[in-house]
């Protein structure tokens, strides 16, 4: 539902979002607007056995709102150039720090490397609080201030979490955080010094999110957590719409359609949300007809955290728990919490889940830093280590156009950097000292 003469392309006017409803993804259940916040009724409101909600939107509407040609002259390269696909009320609802509009680059080197002739890195660490987290909680301060709710809480491993918090900064919005003690400095430093309310809890991070939901629900807190707030999803999928737009740019051929899709994309998962979130975007350009073919979506996780992979190789639609240890914490979960769209986007668009040991990982940060000069965290590098994977297991050809997604900038964990390039060596401060330690 919409009220007529919206401009979509500025979004200054009052109205309504093209949202017309949820569907619950296990029972099927439709719900009109407003007649559920964030799950199903099928299932408990706990653990990853949650009935999922999938936002679906007026397609007609929004394609009478807005165009392709729209799109593309917009001067706004963030994501509010995409509002009508949005479930906001108005564009201006969209917190004042813009998120998305990242590079989609061509990594030359990285391309003569492998022996792939058309490999493109989309780097979502250059998002504002560096990591691709920014677009979901732009969604969830919007969401929260047009509902008029005092207190936005979410849990994190910690990127999550500094997205929010810097979104809700720039809104005045204000926030609690519940993140697993463990959760690194750097991330913490994040939300601390943009005045979030962090609450550090002494377990895991499936504690730190039984916590958050407990607490939200006690107090009335607006819930922003991953694969329990169904719209997350909504801000992750606009990835899937800019790399649409970029590889048009880049002279990729679109087959008649106005945008280019990839042959396949590879991402790295956890919770499973941003998977579900990549496989929306391209499901809603599908829909629009603005690209001609769904790419073949590929999952990566850690051998140490590897729920998901499991599930899929087994074909069950549960996964079942594990014990989560892998070095690369923002994708260490123990009981994914959106595993039903991380599990569609995979069986629907005809990828797989690749497994990599986390050695794989923390070695495909220096690839990517020294010959695509995009610097990763552990869990964006498992994206770049998963195409490696999936190249010499013959899942991926050498002509096909290819997107690896770094969903996090290195600085988010330095100490993983500094272990994979070792110690800088001190030197005595005169010319015999460079002279002996360069070998000259």
């Amino acid at each position: 539902m919409h009220e007529t003469g919206v401009h979509a392309s500025t979004g200054t006017a009052s109205g309504r979002s093209f949202v017309t409803g949820l569907r619950c993804l296990r029972c099927g259940t439709h719900y009109t607007l407003n007649a559920v916040e964030y799950v199903c009724g099928c299932r408990p409101n706990t653990g990853s056995d949650m009935g999922t909600l999938d936002v679906e939107y007026d397609y007609a509407a929004i394609a009478a709102a807005l165009t392709p040609e729209q799109v593309q002259a917009d001067p706004d390269p963030s994501i509010g150039r995409f509002w009508p696909l949005l479930p906001i009320d108005r564009r201006s609802s969209l917190p004042p720090l813009p998120v998305g509009g990242t590079l989609l680059l061509p990594v030359a080197r990285l391309r003569a490397e492998i022996g792939l002739r058309h490999l493109f890195v989309k780097d979502d660490g250059r998002n504002p609080s560096a990591s691709f987290k920014d677009r979901a909680s732009a969604i969830a301060v919007a969401r929260a201030q047009e509902a008029g709710r005092p207190i936005v809480a979410t849990a994190s491993t910690g990127n999550a979490a500094a997205a929010l918090a810097g979104q809700a900064a720039a809104a005045g919005q204000a926030t609690v955080i519940f993140v697993p003690k463990t959760a690194p400095p750097a991330k913490i430093a994040q939300l601390l010094i943009y005045g979030s309310t962090v609450l550090a809890v002494d377990g895991s991070y499936d504690d730190a999110f039984d916590l958050c939901m407990a607490a939200c629900a006690e107090f009335g807190w607006y819930n922003r957590s991953t694969g329990y707030n169904p719209y997350m999803t909504e801000g992750k999928k606009t990835v899937s719409y800019e790399i649409a737009l970029q590889l048009t740019a880049a002279g990729v051929a679109a087959g008649g359609a106005p945008f280019a899709a990839p042959h396949a994309v590879f991402v790295s998962v956890g919770d499973g949300c941003i998977i579900g979130g990549v496989h929306k975007g391209f499901k809603d350009l599908l829909a629009l007809g603005w690209i001609d073919h769904m790419p073949r979506i590929y999952g990566v996780q850690s051998a140490l955290s590897p729920a998901l992979y499991n599930a899929w190789r087994a074909g069950d639609e549960v996964p079942q728990p594990v014990r989560a240890t892998t070095r690369a914490d923002s994708i260490s979960v123990d009981a994914p919490r959106d595993p039903i769209k991380a599990l569609n986007a995979v069986r629907q668009s005809g990828g797989a889940f690749v497994l990599v040991e986390d050695a794989a990982i923390l070695q495909a940060m220096l690839p990517l830093a020294r010959l695509g000069a995009v610097f990763a965290e552990p869990a964006g590098a498992t994206a770049y280590a998963g195409l490696l994977q999936a190249w010499c297991d013959g899942l991926v050809q050498a002509d096909e156009t290819i997107v690896v997604i770094n969903t996090g900038s290195g600085l988010k964990d330095v100490r993983a950097a500094m272990e994979v390039t070792g110690d800088v060596r001190v030197i005595a401060p005169n010319l015999d000292a460079v002279r002996a330690a360069l070998a000259l």
